[in-house]
């Protein structure tokens, strides 16, 4: 017997049916919402026309390898036309992402991972952007120009940033999704994946990456977004295929699906209606905690309404001592949070990166929360919490008295003096303010009331005014410090670099990308490596008076050196270089791009004699 579909099903394939029939007598066969091809015979535009925009701004971002203050390799480059494509190679004009591989995970400053984390969500930057008029997508085209396959997922917001009033309730689809992927070739491409269907106009696209495969840094260069004014009917595809991406559901406004279903679930308590479940029960409450710590947090939610035993292990405050709310952030706000409460009370680490924009959590939200959660947290991640504000970082010095890391990565609208609470919280030992307005006093007074410091990361921090000064107090008062980010930092000199050395011996990870002030006429990269024997990552990106004395200083005193970045200097010699490889047998990541003494030809000959470093030179067409 024929399975019985329903009227909307049938009058569907009905459609589906007529448009492959009218694609049989047309000379091209397209596949909806994919990449188009060129119509021979042009024919007037319907009434619904596609309409094809490029981005008009770039409204958020996560992270981006260039300045606050110009605009190479930076974000904003995403807005409007193309600059380089078709063309391909490592161009200024292009947006790229702070990171890239997976070096950033093997090095001192990489933090620990977080249970419980769903495997779909494998998200590690975004980037937000806005176009002129709302309309339903029928395709996104993304413009790669070098290393392409980092783009994983693509959203689409309900919310029109340009309208004058806020929406009561914003909703975020998504298009796209795929695991990373690694290219064959690092050259452009016009990336144009099927997207599906959804009920909404949007003029707010949100692309997320993973560059954990990639071989170098990926760069785009254009978003172009295809739509229609009016909704088209739905395809066949839309309506019948299955999910490709596990986690899809937590996004969508299913009754019982993501956070929202989360939030249901959780307020559910008709505990008569739950069945029998046999001789589970009979197991050690320990085991059967252990078997639920494997489950993530929406399924360990689902569990909970099967029954009153199960409903008391899923209520254990042990089950939710590693909380991982970023791969929620589309459905996480202030009623999810108050449904957690009661579970939360021994939570020790709490990830809300990426979550409470657009008003999903207020500071009220979030400060009921932390009063309740905050006695024994240990880790607390904001990175991108736009909603923070200096009430917020108030109750975090008050509520977290035992915080020992805190993460305001990218948290750019938090005003300066809202940092100036930071330093009551101790027992810090591990400090993320990548692009934040901190500033020159607020920094100071975290320097000298947290001494336990071991982790610190100030890069792209353009609002402090003598970074000489900071480094100088790092060295006074900083003495388990064993990682410091300052890329970026312009003003730093050798004066700083020298107290710093002398003061925090058991530095294992010095950033110095593009700081321009330090030159190695001054000894100061020499006197690094003389003084910094246990260090393992040293970038010193885009400074080009680095020599060969500095390389030979590193040979002969940073034995357990692992990564080098010396990217754009015209001083280092290939005989140099092998001498450093050969002193320093746990070399894994050596960047010469743009190094003009060393040519393929020298990169060929140094990874033919040493196989297991990864040698990188970047390319300009």
């Amino acid at each position: 017997m024929l399975p019985a579909f329903p009227m909307f099903t049938v009058l569907t394939m009905f459609y589906y049916i007529c448009l492959r029939r009218r694609a049989r007598t047309s000379p091209r066969g397209e596949t909806p919402n994919c990449r188009r091809t060129a119509d021979a015979n042009p024919r007037p535009p319907p009434r619904n026309a596609e309409v094809v925009q490029y981005a008009k701004e770039v409204l958020d971002f996560s992270s981006h390898y260039g300045s606050e203050n110009s605009m190479s390799y930076t974000m904003w480059n995403l807005a409007g036309v193309p600059n380089v494509y078709p063309n391909w190679g490592d161009f200024t004009q292009t947006a790229v992402f702070r990171t890239y591989g997976s070096w950033w995970e093997r090095c001192p400053s990489a933090p620990a991972p977080f249970a419980r984390t769903p495997p779909a969500f494998r998200s590690q930057d975004f980037v937000e952007l806005a176009f002129h008029e709302p309309v339903y997508p029928t395709a996104v085209h993304v413009l790669e120009t070098y290393h392409p396959g980092a783009v994983i997922r693509i959203l689409a917001c309900s919310a029109d940033p340009y309208a004058p009033n806020p929406p009561a309730e914003v909703r975020w689809e998504i298009l796209w999704s795929e695991a990373p992927t690694k290219m064959a070739t690092p050259q452009a491409r016009q990336f144009s994946p099927c997207i599906k269907q959804i009920a909404f106009p949007t003029n707010l696209i949100r692309l997320e990456v993973n560059s954990s495969l990639l071989d170098y840094f990926t760069e785009l260069d254009a978003v172009v977004l295809h739509g229609v004014k009016e909704r088209p009917l739905p395809s066949l595809q839309a309506s019948l295929t299955d999910r490709s991406d596990p986690d899809e559901g937590e996004y969508e406004e299913k009754g019982k699906s993501g956070m929202e279903g989360l939030n249901k679930q959780l307020s559910k308590a008709v505990l008569g209606e739950w069945t029998n479940i046999g001789y589970f029960d009979k197991l050690p409450y320990e085991l059967i905690q252990l078997i639920l710590s494997h489950l993530p947090l929406p399924d360990l939610c689902r569990l909970a309404q099967t029954c009153k035993l199960l409903f008391q292990h899923c209520s254990d405050p042990l089950q939710y001592t590693h909380l991982n709310l970023q791969p929620y952030w589309a459905k996480l706000n202030d009623a999810s949070l108050e449904y957690l409460q009661t579970r939360c009370s021994l939570v020790q680490w709490l990830n809300l990166s990426w979550t409470g924009n657009r008003g999903f959590i207020s500071v009220a939200g979030f400060g009921r929360f932390l009063k309740v959660c905050g006695s024994e947290l240990l880790r607390l991640e904001l990175a991108c919490g736009h909603f923070l504000n200096e009430t917020c970082l108030e109750i975090v010095a008050e509520m977290c008295p035992n915080l020992q890391e805190l993460n305001l990565s990218s948290c750019d609208k938090l005003p300066p003096q809202a940092f100036n609470h930071i330093a009551k919280v101790r027992a810090l030992k591990r400090l993320i303010l990548y692009r934040t307005k901190v500033e020159q006093t607020a920094l100071l007074s975290i320097l000298n009331f947290c001494p336990d410091l071991q982790h610190l990361s100030l890069g792209s921090c353009v609002m402090v005014e003598d970074y000489d000064e900071i480094t100088s107090v790092m060295g006074a008062k900083c003495k388990k410090l064993r990682t410091l980010d300052l890329w970026r930092c312009k003003n730093v000199t050798e004066s700083g670099m020298a107290q710093l050395a002398a003061g925090c011996p058991l530095l294992e990870e010095l950033d110095l990308g593009w700081c321009p002030s330090l030159q190695s006429s001054t000894g100061c990269f020499a006197r690094l490596a003389r003084k910094l024997p246990n260090l393992q990552k040293l970038f010193l990106t885009a400074n080009r008076s680095v020599c060969d004395t500095d390389i030979a200083e590193l040979a002969s005193n940073c034995p357990r050196l692992r990564q080098l970045d010396i990217l754009g200097t015209r001083m280092v010699s290939p005989a140099s270089l092998r001498k450093l490889l050969e002193s320093c047998k746990d070399l894994s990541l050596l960047d010469v791009s743009f190094c003009s003494q060393i040519d393929n030809r020298v990169v060929l000959e140094l990874n033919a004699s040493f196989p297991h470093v990864f040698i990188k030179k970047s390319f300009t067409q």
